[in-house]
This record gives structure tokens, sequence and C-alpha cells, in this order.
């Protein structure tokens, strides 16, 4: 409030030099510690007003449909599991990859102890059955730098090839295959993003026999390269899409094992500049290219870790799964050590619970699993979900799977409150999981939305971990803050208002400006944003965890749900390879 006698500002100057050096300095340090107090207490009341948001209790479900009415009892999974458990495993996960040149990416020492962390901390804190999957990764590596040259108008390029990212002109590609051109080959422009079967039959020329460009985005460069093997191409140029200034240089990107295209990925001005040249046909813009992978590398031996609780019915499970490993380029403290300490956390927590006279045992069986190998094609997951399949051990068959809840990214700095949309799997995901999956977008909405906090859905077509329960007609649900897309000014703007003024983050810049890369540390968390996840989480486990009848909730229309085999080849078992070992 100002004062009604205001003093010129030239008395104010007299005064304060009529005063000696010290008594200056005296005032200034007073008025200092006056205006920090005061920046302290705002800061103070607004994160009280964060934290001290109303928690609705389990079964409070005002205004949304089909959602369970069972009230568990006090004391809650939410209250258990602290956000304070969460960010201690994070930076054990930090310290790990400090310790393993900044990596904690398979086949590293990173990821192996990344492994043993969270067996260990299994082991010491809760009555689990541990186990350990193991599977073979096939191993990939250059026998010399690639090569690319264009010709545009007859005027040849010859590109630069370096592991400095920010210097290259392009860049290896993950389990591309041999090539080594002798002559140029003409170029062809995928249309929109490469992402469907319209894109590729719009190409003029045709695709078949040409080396193709291929923007980033929306779709996995995985499905991009299917869709380039099944339209016959000689090779595919992937290139970066410019939208922001870390989209410019080309990137490390990974196709699947079963890949069978040569690849190589493209800075922005590169790729760009050869699609401005096949626009031009009296152009005749040809590409050039040599890759050599090394032949006879050894498979690398791979874990999940799963962990069960002692206690539910074994073939109506609950799977609670994120993934264990990061990209090479960085510690993957978000990416994914915030889902993998969220879910240690949750499941130390409930474990604790179940010890207490005072918290009722679930009547189903909840197995918390860490995944390995995501980076590189969910093949994790993918195993697991195969060898179930295949399996005739009561509480080891798919049959046994009620949900898979997928937790992937949940503290991105710049994020968002994500939650899988059902609406938007795939086309070809089985009848039997929609109803279910859209059930648990509700839930974990309607918890939001009782506690006065923005959400927004997210992408549900199979690109995490949940992919391949997904598929096979397991219900699915889980939570994700935000990768590299970008924040909408709609989006801050609706969190700044119910968040406060400040709290909705910036628009036009990426969720989590550290995807993929060396930066993505424990700096990189979000904490307040990752707590939300996390109470979100533990919310969704009680609920299911209390249903009475959790199957028929999940899948209406049978009594009780069975899930039909197709036809699957196994992979070729190796002497590490075998299904479960029990610690």
């Amino acid at each position: 409030m100002r004062n009604s006698k205001s003093v010129p500002i030239s008395d104010h100057a007299g005064l304060f030099d009529s005063l000696n050096f010290r008594q200056r300095l005296i005032i200034s340090l007073v008025v200092a510690i006056v205006f920090m107090i005061i920046i302290f207490s705002l800061n103070i009341a607004t994160v009280a007003k964060l934290n001290n948001l109303s928690i609705p209790q389990p079964g409070d479900h005002t205004g949304t449909t089909n959602i369970p009415t069972t009230q568990p009892t006090n004391p809650s999974l939410i209250e258990a599991t602290r956000i304070e458990d969460a960010m201690s495993h994070l930076n054990e996960l930090q310290r790990i990859a400090t310790n393993a040149k900044n990596t904690r990416a398979i086949n590293t020492p990173g990821f192996n102890q990344t492994l043993d962390y969270i067996t260990n901390y299994l082991t010491a804190n809760t009555n689990y059955k541990i186990m350990h999957q193991f599977f073979p990764v096939h191993d990939f590596a250059l026998e010399s730098d690639p090569i690319l040259l264009s010709s545009v108008g007859g005027e040849h390029t010859n590109y630069t090839y370096s592991n400095n990212l920010s210097i290259a002109q392009f860049y290896y590609v993950k389990y591309s295959t041999e090539i080594n051109l002798q002559s140029f080959v003409e170029l062809t422009v995928i249309p929109n993003l490469g992402c469907s079967d319209e894109d590729w039959l719009a190409a003029d020329p045709p695709a078949e026999d040409r080396i193709v460009l291929i923007k980033r985005g929306v779709c996995t460069f995985r499905e991009k390269g299917a869709l380039a093997a099944k339209y016959n191409v000689t090779a595919a140029l992937f290139y970066n899409d410019g939208t922001a200034t870390d989209r410019n240089s080309p990137i490390a990107i990974s196709l699947s094992e079963e890949n069978t295209v040569p690849a190589l990925f493209l800075s922005y001005s590169v790729g760009q500049a050869l699609v401005d040249a096949v626009q031009d046909p009296a152009k005749n813009a040809q590409a050039q290219l040599t890759i050599e992978p090394k032949q006879g590398l050894s498979d690398i031996p791979v874990g999940n870790i799963c962990a069960d609780t002692p206690t539910g019915d074994i073939t109506q499970t609950i799977v609670i799964g994120s993934h264990s490993d990061s990209v090479p380029a960085g510690p993957g403290i978000n990416d994914n050590g915030s889902g993998s300490a969220a879910n240690l956390a949750l499941a130390v927590a409930l474990a604790r619970l179940f010890r207490t006279s005072t918290y009722p045992k679930y009547k189903y069986r909840v197995r918390f699993c860490w995944w390995g190998a995501e980076e590189v094609g969910l093949l994790g997951s993918k195993y697991h979900v195969a060898q179930a399949k295949n399996s005739t051990v009561t509480g080891e068959r798919l049959s046994d799977y009620l949900v898979n809840l997928n937790y992937d990214m949940l503290g991105s700095p710049n994020y968002i409150f994500g939650i899988y949309d059902g609406r938007t799997a795939r086309n070809d995901t089985p009848e039997q999981a929609l109803t279910g999956s859209n059930r648990l977008t509700d839930l974990y909405k309607d918890w939001f939305i009782k506690q006065n906090l923005p959400w927004d859905y997210t992408d549900f077509s199979g690109r995490s971990d949940y992919g391949p329960f997904l598929a096979e007609g397991i219900v699915a649900g889980g939570l994700f803050s935000g990768a590299d897309d970008k924040k909408t000014e709609e989006q801050r703007n609706r969190y700044d208002h119910m968040l406060g003024q400040g709290f909705g983050g910036i628009p036009d810049v990426i969720y989590d400006p550290c995807y993929h890369k060396a930066c993505d540390s424990i700096q990189n968390i979000n904490v307040f944003g990752y707590k939300k996840m996390i109470q979100a989480a533990a919310y969704v486990l009680e609920y299911l965890g209390r249903h009475q009848d959790l199957k028929t909730w999940l899948y209406p229309s049978t009594e009780i749900h069975q899930f039909t085999a197709r036809s699957y080849k196994a992979p070729t078992t190796k002497q590490h390879d075998f299904l479960f070992s029990f610690e």
C-alpha cells in the first residue's frame, strides 16, 4: 500500500548521501533482507497453495461415468508413496550414470548397475518374489564411417559424417542394413510424414527402387522404416524437421532389429535442400551411399525385472511397468528414470502398507516390472508378452494379466499432466481391450479433476511399453508428462489459471528440452509435476486393487475373458535366454 505522504526523490537522495559508508551499507543490507523475506513468503504461500489442493477419497467420482464406487480405507497408498523416496532413487540413478560415462543405456555398466540397484532395494525393503528375465538383443556397429553423396543438376556434393552431431550433416541409423551403391539412384519425397500407406502411395515418382526422403514427425521411425520396406525402397534418408533450434542437426535413431532397409539420418538443412531439389525434375536429384555394418557381432544379454506381491490371485494380475534403460546420449533421469523411480517407490510403499494391520490386502496380485531395451524398440516388454503368450504355467500366462499400467517420463520440466487417451488406440487394437482402456483414461482424468489440477490427453498409439500388451488385447493405461512436442499457449494459460501464475510453463517450447540428450539429469525434473503424477499412479493402483470385480469392469462383455493366442514364433533360445531366475 502506498503512503499518502510521499517524499520527493531528491530528498531521499540527499538523506542517503549524508550518511557515511558504513551506515549506507547497513541500510542496504536491511532493505535487501526485507525484500528477500517478502519474496520467500510469497513463494511459500504459492507452494502451499499448490500442495494443499484437496485430495479426494478414492471412490468420489462425481460427474464421471463407469467409475467403480469402492471406498479404500485409510491409510491411503497416495499418502504412503512419497516424492522424497522417488527423488532419492533418481539421485542414485544419477550417481550411477555419472560413474558410467553419463549413460544407463543397455550394454553399459550404467544399465547393469541400475538393475542391481532396483533388485537390491526391492530385496531389502519388500517381501516380494523378485524375478529376472533375460533376452538377447542384437548388437550393432559399423566397420567404417558411412558415405553419402548427392547429384543435383549434375553437381556432386559429399556430405560430412561425424559422431559430433552439432557439426555432422548426417548420421548412421541403428540396425540399418548394408548397401554399397556404385552409381547414383534417383530420389523421391514421401509426402506428409510417411506414417500411412496413403503417404507412400502418393509419392511421385513412386518409392519403389528409389532412395526416399522422409521427414521426422508423428509416428516412430520404426513405423516409417516398416513402410519403407513394404514399398521396396533402395534406401531411406530420414531428416530432421527444423521446427526448433534443437531439431536441425541429425539425431541418433534406431529401427527395429528386423529392419531390411539401408538408412541414414540427415540434418534438416541437407534433407530440405534435397527435397527442394526433387521438386524440380530438371535437376535430376540423385544420391549414392555406402553403409557397412559389422558382421558376426554377439548378441547382448538384457534383463527385465519383475516383482510380485506375495498375496492376491495370480490368475488376476495388475502389471505396472516402466523401462529401466536410457539412450546412449545421456543419463535418462526423466526418460525413464522418473518412471522407474516412481514404480520403485510405489512398490515399496505398497509392501509396507501390506505389512500393517490397517491396510487390507488386494484381491489381485500386483506385478511391478522394469523393462529393458525400450529405447531400441520396446524389446523387453515385447519379449515378456511373447513369453507369456506361450506359457502354460498358471500365473505366467497372458490370460492371467488383467491390465497394464505404464509410466514413462513423469517429470518433464515443461510438463503436462498427460493421460493416455484410450480413444486413440491403433485401429488394429483388439476390441476386448478398448472399453477397459477408456475406463482407465476416465479414472486418471477423474483424479486430476478432483484435485483441481489441469490435465491433457496424450496419444495411445503403442509407442511405449504398454504397446505389446495392448496389441494382445490387454487393457492398458498410464501417464506421460511430454517429450519433444511443444507446449501450446492454450496449455500454458490453462495451467497458469489452475496452478497459479507462472506455474503453467513456457509456450512454444518442448515439454522436455533435454529429451534424449546429455542434459537429461536430476536437474531436468520438475518436482511438483512429478509428485502429482506419482500420486495419480498411486490412486489408480489403489482403486483397481480395491475393486471387487475388476475383470468384469475391465472386460464387461464377457464373464471371464480368455485371450486367444495368435500364431507366434518364439525367439531363438540362447544359453542366457531363459524365462525367469528367482532370487
